[in-house]
């Protein structure tokens, strides 16, 4: 799978984890910043780049980390075509991607552990979409963008 991925300085230690994770695990990664965890830099470019290349079919699917992860969530649900989930718990990412197919992954490295980070997303990544009753209201919120 080609997955998009970036971090604001908050994040730059965790994202290099997740992306060497993703590559032992056979996805393509396409890393798209920041690379410093002492520039400090504004997350919604970042977030709109990664939504961009997700929303336009360049990767398949987009992670992004953040300090908390809240504003980031916001910044990629502007993008058309993205559903961002926030995935503080196992809860929160097995709705995100079984009820709502969630095309984007949004940690926040404040709130959770480097480990718990590579475990949901393991568990984001294995997750699939349910379908039926759940693609209905997919549909409705994809028609919220028109």
């Amino acid at each position: 799978m080609r997955i998009a991925i970036a971090a604001d300085h908050n994040g730059v230690g965790l994202k290099a984890r997740l992306s060497a994770w993703l590559t032992a695990h056979g996805h393509e990664v396409d890393d798209r910043g920041s690379h410093s965890e002492t520039d400090i830099v504004d997350y919604p470019p970042l977030c709109a780049d990664v939504s961009r290349r997700v929303g336009d079919g360049r990767a398949e699917a987009g992670v992004i980390v953040g300090g908390s992860g809240q504003g980031e969530v916001i910044a990629c649900n502007k993008i058309r075509g993205v559903r961002a989930g926030l995935g503080h718990t196992s809860f929160m990412v097995e709705i995100s991607r079984g009820n709502n197919d969630a095309n984007v992954l949004v940690l926040g490295t404040k709130v959770i552990t480097d480990d718990e980070a590579e475990r949901l997303l393991a568990l984001w990544l294995s997750t699939p979409f349910k379908g039926g009753r759940h693609q209905q209201r997919v549909d409705q919120i994809t028609a919220l963008e028109a």
